[in-house]
């Protein structure tokens, strides 16, 4: 299950969004060996990151970034606006099974949101500010100011799958059943995380707003997309020039470059260099 669905509670003129990403999250941090905590900030992340685009009227993508002074430096999620996900997460020391939130693992970090027309190839950028201890606290607010709109927010993750739900009351919302909002939000906050991560849109919107109408939108496919483009690692190092490419390989034996989005390593030894400046394919 790797989906998006927008649906309506047509009664109570109030829009959401639930995802569930399971295969596509998996594929994104194999092999990461991520601590359950980070893999729950990354995971949250990158669930935003997928609402974002989901809203994009536009071809391009959503970057949000976060550059940590706590254990984790560095958080990076990008969504398309046909919802390919990639992300990472890069720390400076490790992380301890105590530590939760954002602020133990982030410290002072700044969040970042990127929005990239590829249509006009032009970056948007604003900063969200951090509320609370949580990303979904952070986006309330954020959603709320951007849209104009009252936002709530529940999202989880773990090793296996990244669950979320966001819910926006409508300008007419107060007009049809002033009391429709509380009631939706009163029954969202019951939901439990294990039922975000394994529960599919239909089954988990029943369970939570079986007396209201709800309209549920056609699911949109999300996939993990982070190609390995081998070539364009060796077009870099043979942009750095021969002779300080050859310096490596003496120094270091080898020259090895790690492509941290996508998790690949690129390896080069003395028959790789001869052949990458022989204009030769290197050996694989």
């Amino acid at each position: 299950m790797n989906q998006l669905h927008g649906f309506l509670l047509q009664e109570l003129d109030i829009r959401g969004q639930h995802v569930l990403l399971q295969e596509s999250w998996r594929e994104m941090i194999a092999d990461r060996h991520y601590t359950p905590a980070l893999q729950r900030l990354l995971g949250e992340l990158t669930a935003v990151a997928v609402f974002l685009a989901n809203g994009l009227k536009h071809e391009g993508k959503v970057t949000l970034q976060v550059q940590g002074q706590g254990p984790v430096s560095l958080l990076v999620v990008e969504a398309t606006h046909d919802l390919a996900i990639r992300g990472m997460a890069k720390t400076r020391e490790a992380i301890s099974e105590e530590l939760e939130g954002m602020d133990a693992l982030l410290g002072e970090g700044q969040l970042v949101l990127t929005l990239y027309n590829s249509v006009t190839d032009r970056h948007y950028q604003s900063f969200v500010p951090r509320h609370g201890n949580s990303v979904a606290e952070s986006f309330e607010h954020f959603f709320s100011q951007s849209d104009q709109l009252d936002t709530r927010l529940w999202l989880t993750a773990n090793d296996q799958a990244v669950g979320g739900l966001l819910l926006q009351k409508m300008p007419e919302a107060d007009k049809k059943d002033p009391d429709g909002w509380s009631r939706v939000v009163h029954l969202a906050e019951t939901l439990k995380d294990e039922e975000l991560l394994t529960l599919p849109a239909q089954e988990l919107l029943h369970r939570l707003f079986h007396e209201e109408t709800v309209e549920l939108y056609p699911p949109r496919e999300v996939r993990y997309e982070c190609t390995q483009d081998r070539d364009r690692v060796l077009a870099a190092i043979k942009a750095m020039g021969e002779e300080e490419v050859r310096r490596i390989l003496e120094q270091e034996g080898a020259v090895v470059v790690h492509n941290e989005l996508c998790n690949f390593h690129v390896k080069l030894d003395a028959a790789d260099v001869d052949a990458l400046f022989s204009a030769e394919k290197p050996q694989q």
